[in-house]
């Protein structure tokens, strides 16, 4: 090739600030599609997710009728429906008498694989666990999936004595009140959806009052939160 074609070439060839200016203009073109489609399906996801939640809550606190979100503050539960970042709540189930029957507790957790969310109905009059609810996981499927997936572990939750703690043992050597019996070949699921569920009573149960002394429901007061019951 003649120096006359070479030196066409070249000529033809983009410099490197049009070639960084053009990566950089797709950059932002993607980022901005991103940013875009994140926000308009935002409303969406955010609709699923409390959907989820709601079903949760009626599923793990059997003859509730009704529901609201309760914080812990100055020493007291008050209802808040706004949720804020990082603030912990949990849920009161009510009868149809607006009695409440007990409270749904949010709780998560390192997993095998990942973080496990879940919720699980508590009585505090009981003191057991009355059901159990992954939200999220993303345990080894067929394996650690079976947290979920297993209905003889998840009854391990029905009916589950708290005290003096909540405890994994062996599948089939299950012989008191507080034991759940761990899935054969997913022993470290079952031991971390137990203890995530340990972790959730250690944060709340010295918060929550019984039946008597809970927020009612719908008391709403002037500034527009419910005001509970001192513990």
């Amino acid at each position: 090739m003649s120096n006359e074609n070479q030196a066409v070439l070249k000529a033809d060839e983009p410099g490197s600030a049009k070639l960084i200016a053009t990566l950089g203009f797709a950059g932002l073109l993607s980022g901005l599609i991103i940013v875009s489609v994140f926000e308009a399906t935002l409303p969406t996801i955010t609709a699923y997710k409390a959907k989820v939640l709601r079903e949760a809550v009626f599923k793990v606190l059997p003859g509730t009728t009704d529901m609201q979100r309760l914080v812990f503050r100055d020493g007291q539960l008050i209802v808040k429906d706004d949720e804020e970042k990082d603030e912990q709540a949990v849920f009161g189930g009510y009868g149809a008498d607006g009695r409440l029957l007990g409270y749904a507790i949010p709780s998560a957790g390192p997993g095998f694989q990942d973080t496990i969310s879940l919720i699980y109905g508590y009585l505090p009059g009981e003191r057991k666990v009355v059901g159990m609810e992954i939200l999220t996981s993303r345990e080894t499927p067929g394996l650690g999936d079976k947290i979920y997936k297993d209905a003889a572990f998840v009854a391990n939750f029905d009916a589950l004595s708290i005290d003096p703690t909540i405890v994994t043992v062996k599948k089939g050597t299950k012989t008191a009140a507080n034991e759940v019996d761990a899935i054969t070949g997913a022993t470290i699921s079952s031991k971390a959806v137990v203890r995530i569920i340990n972790e959730g009573n250690a944060r709340w149960l010295e918060r929550l009052p019984g039946p008597d002394e809970a927020p009612p429901l719908g008391n709403e007061t002037a500034d527009g939160e419910i005001q509970g019951a001192a513990q």
